[in-house]
């Protein structure tokens, strides 16, 4: 389980992979490289900004669905407390945008999701090992 990391680091890193992934039409390298990406706008809880976050993502039948892990972090990360608040979403992934409604997965489907996570990205079975919260999958249904 990692520690929350330094917010203004954690923006920059952000915003060098929403502008990789729109230069090159949804690819991103480095630790990213070969895995399906989505750029996630929700709207903040407190301020009704919009809000952009990079997230590794996996088809859910017709609609994609993320890990809110935050790394391993004990606490949900922002986004995940923002679509909480308003569910409705923009969602890009390559070749398409589109809105949608953001679902926390229930059992057993939040299950089957994170383990297909998983078996792409084995760190994310250490992010919930010791974690003491259970990690969210969200589904993010095309409206």
């Amino acid at each position: 389980m990692s520690d929350t990391p330094d917010t203004d680091a954690m923006k920059n890193w952000n915003q060098q992979i929403i502008d990789e992934f729109r230069a090159n039409a949804g690819v991103v390298g480095g630790p990213f490289e070969g895995q399906m990406m989505a750029l996630l706008t929700t709207t903040g809880a407190k301020t009704g900004n919009a809000h952009t976050t990079p997230l590794v993502a996996g088809p859910a039948g017709d609609d994609v669905y993320v890990i809110a892990s935050a790394a391993g972090s004990p606490k949900h990360p922002a986004w995940y407390t923002n679509l909480l608040a308003n569910p409705t979403v923009t969602v890009e992934v390559p070749g398409d945008t589109f809105t949608a409604t953001a679902r926390p997965a229930d059992e057993p489907q939040r299950s089957e999701l994170y383990a297909a996570m998983v078996e792409r990205m084995p760190q994310f079975a250490d992010y919930q090992k010791d974690n003491p919260r259970t990690i969210p999958v969200v589904v993010l249904e095309r409206a």
